[in-house]
């Protein structure tokens, strides 16, 4: 399985939740994993070397990439089709390279977050990769979400949402996000986001 982490929005914490996956998948499901950050900023990386540094051992490994290098890893990728291979991609949609990368995947889980800007960003992202690579599972995950937020502004934004792919339950915002690493995850977390994933990858575990 092929899954893409990705938003032309930035800041809307892809990279924490392709760590986040990384660690539910590999640590509570046993299920081989594989990141590779393409994301300019290279911050999962980043964990994933200071992980190392402090000796910690990774249940998985991160490979720092660019879309002009994905044309040699993909015959790679394609002989794991039993791993989960968790990509961080760059926030951005200008770029030929990001092609291969869309039509090589399996899913693509999109965070968001319930405001206008956010939300015009997640469709254009989403008409994209689905016009590249219609066969796609999309995957929307309201992500950092305040209590504030007006019943009204989820309900319209879900219902525009759901014409292109499947909106799991939100994700709060809470400060322990902030304490994930490559090779752990604060324990309080679990109970916080084991349903969310649960709705992304139950069918991909059955099947492996």
């Amino acid at each position: 399985m092929i899954c893409l982490f990705g938003n032309q929005k930035g800041g809307v914490g892809k990279s924490t939740l392709t760590v986040m996956s990384g660690n539910y998948l590999s640590l509570a499901k046993q299920w081989p994993v594989t990141i590779i950050d393409m994301d300019y900023q290279q911050s999962v990386s980043q964990k994933y070397e200071k992980a190392k540094i402090l000796e910690n051992a990774e249940p998985y490994e991160v490979i720092p990439s660019t879309l002009e290098t994905f044309p040699m890893l993909s015959p790679v990728l394609a002989k794991s089709k039993n791993d989960a291979i968790l990509i961080d991609l760059p926030g951005k949609l200008d770029d030929d390279g990001l092609i291969p990368v869309f039509k090589s995947a399996d899913m693509v889980v999109c965070p968001f977050a319930y405001e206008e800007f956010t939300f015009e960003s997640t469709v254009l992202f989403t008409v994209v990769i689905k016009k590249v690579n219609p066969r796609i599972d999309v995957v929307f995950i309201p992500n950092r979400i305040k209590a504030n937020v007006k019943f009204e502004i989820m309900s319209e934004v879900n219902e525009q949402l759901s014409k292109f792919g499947r909106i799991t339950r939100p994700l709060p915002d809470k400060i322990d996000f902030q304490r994930i690493t490559t090779f752990q995850m604060p324990l309080s977390l679990y109970p916080v986001i084991a349903p969310v994933f649960e709705e992304i990858f139950a069918d991909r575990l059955w099947k492996k």
